[in-house]
């Protein structure tokens, strides 16, 4: 199948440091060419990948500071996929409800699946607009916010099996894992990890947006002993600092649709205690990857009952459901029900793609031509 998948510009894919949305595009492109299939992957010019990469703009936009309106380069992105859109059997968005208008009027079948909040209420309305465009939710919790929306399907994340992985190390902190702002519970944990007198770890990204948050709620609590703010870390760095941990605190203030760093956590075998909102009672079983509790409280009694959890078992269990190819498998199901309700599109020879919409310089002239049916 050639499929193309259209990430956002702000990260690279895979990004650099934080950032979810690109990851899983990331795992999920280069499990579908694993499996045989023809990737074409649309995003920023530092992306690396095994896939097809076709430039939106040569750095992600989160790393270049001279671009000031970033909405103006993925519009530019989404023509340039419709000018080519003949050329693949399916077009997969990740960029929220930006595809809809524009591609609910192609032939080319697509799907676009939704990595964020959907519990805002303007976003029922424009997804009522659009009641033909077919979307993934990330969780089944996710898509209750928009119960009449066009689901096409439901597939929970995974990342490769052998990313992260159990390093022996020995246990001996809580731990927190993602990005500091209001609704991720930061403070909870601090103060969970404060009642139990275990020290904590935070290892955490602050976007400018959180940064008043960061220094008027949580740095004052950085002083408290045991209390260790570590800043962002990047893949490399998680099985160590996972695997050190006697648990991962998810201790949120929102639905959360996913929540990847859990997956992150189980497959390190570290256990996860989580507040039962959003996807977590999707992800968590409770009593044997981790505990799900209703408050701080219920946190600080699931750490005593820790030693009551198999660490081989969590492992295990991230083995059995959250792995990178699991999640293309369920995405070619999603793909092949997609192409088999609309006509297959005449296939054109497209132009070749131009800048600063052109293929990588990594990509060979043969891929160039692949790229625009010239076979």
């Amino acid at each position: 199948m050639r499929i193309a998948q259209i990430a956002p510009l702000t990260e690279a894919v895979p990004p650099k440091l934080y950032g979810g949305t690109e990851r899983v595009i990331s795992w999920l492109t280069e499990s579908l060419v694993d499996l045989g299939h023809d990737v074409t992957l649309f995003a920023s010019g530092d992306s690396v990948t095994k896939a097809k990469l076709v430039e939106g703009w040569p750095r992600a936009l989160r790393l270049d500071g001279r671009v000031q309106d970033a909405n103006a380069l993925h519009m530019a992105m989404l023509e340039n996929v419709a000018q080519h859109s003949d050329t693949f059997d399916l077009l997969h968005f990740h960029l929220d409800y930006y595809p809809l208008s524009l591609f609910s009027r192609m032939a080319t079948p697509f799907v676009t699946t939704l990595h964020g909040r959907l519990d805002l209420p303007e976003h029922r309305p424009v997804f009522e607009s659009f009641p033909k465009a077919p979307l993934v939710s990330i969780s089944n919790s996710q898509r209750q916010l928009l119960p009449t929306a066009p689901w096409a399907g439901t597939v929970l994340h995974g990342l490769p099996e052998n990313l992260l992985r159990p390093t022996g190390a020995k246990p001996e902190y809580l731990a927190f894992l993602g990005r500091i702002s209001p609704e991720k519970g930061v403070h909870h944990a601090i103060r969970v990890a404060r009642r139990c007198g275990i020290p904590l770890k935070i290892a955490a990204k602050v976007d400018r947006v959180d940064v008043d948050y960061f220094n008027d709620e949580i740095r004052p609590l950085l002083d408290q002993p045991g209390i260790e703010f570590i800043g962002e870390i990047s893949d490399s760095q998680k099985s160590e600092f996972l695997s050190g941990a006697v648990a991962l605190l998810t201790l949120i203030d929102w639905p959360e649709p996913f929540g990847l760093v859990m997956i992150e956590a189980m497959a390190c075998g570290t256990p996860v205690i989580a507040f039962g909102r959003g996807s977590v009672p999707e992800i968590i079983e409770s009593g044997l990857t981790g505990y799900i509790v209703a408050d701080e409280e219920g946190a600080a009694t699931a750490v005593g009952k820790l030693d009551a959890l198999s660490r081989p078992q969590v492992r295990r269990r991230f083995e059995e459901r959250f792995t990178a190819r699991r999640m293309a498998e369920d995405y070619l199901r999603v793909y092949a029900d997609l192409v088999s309700a609309r006509p297959a599109p005449r296939r054109q020879s497209a132009s070749v793609y131009r800048w600063p919409w052109r293929p990588s310089a990594r990509a060979s002239a043969e891929t160039i031509r692949e790229v625009n049916g010239h076979e």
